[in-house]
């Protein structure tokens, strides 16, 4: 089983998120979503997300395209991509981690993934920054 996974914060669930998520799931049979914990979607974007990691998850779970959802660790990053062990790793086209970033990172952990960087859908309309505002 061929199991890929996505992360991000997930902070309003719209269509840019689900072309993201319906994307991903082409590369592999087991969707794995990590949803960003609160200090480090903070870190990351500059502002606290609207909703807290609780909610954001149990927002991505209800989606019927996840098989699984789970809230990534706190500080390190990379640190779930070890626990999960994916075959696929997709970025979002928004996230500012670089992929070959995650390439080293995978090497050093000695986990064989492709990694995938999946394009935008809309992005001028379905972006939560966006719609926020």
């Amino acid at each position: 089983m061929k199991k890929v996974m996505c992360a991000g914060t997930f902070d309003i669930i719209h269509p840019g998120h689900l072309f993201y998520l319906s994307e991903a799931k082409k590369y592999g049979d087991r969707l794995i979503v990590v949803v960003a914990r609160d200090d480090n979607s903070e870190a990351f974007k500059g502002r606290k997300p609207m909703h807290n990691e609780g909610e954001r998850l149990e927002a991505v779970r209800t989606l019927k395209i996840v098989d699984e959802a789970v809230l990534g660790n706190q500080g390190n990053i990379f640190n779930i991509i070890k626990e999960i062990k994916p075959d696929v790793i997709c970025l979002g086209y928004d996230q500012k981690i670089h992929n070959q970033d995650v390439e080293d990172e995978l090497k050093k952990s000695g986990i064989r993934a492709d990694v995938v960087r999946i394009s935008p859908y809309m992005p001028n309309v379905y972006k939560s920054s966006k719609i926020k505002k």
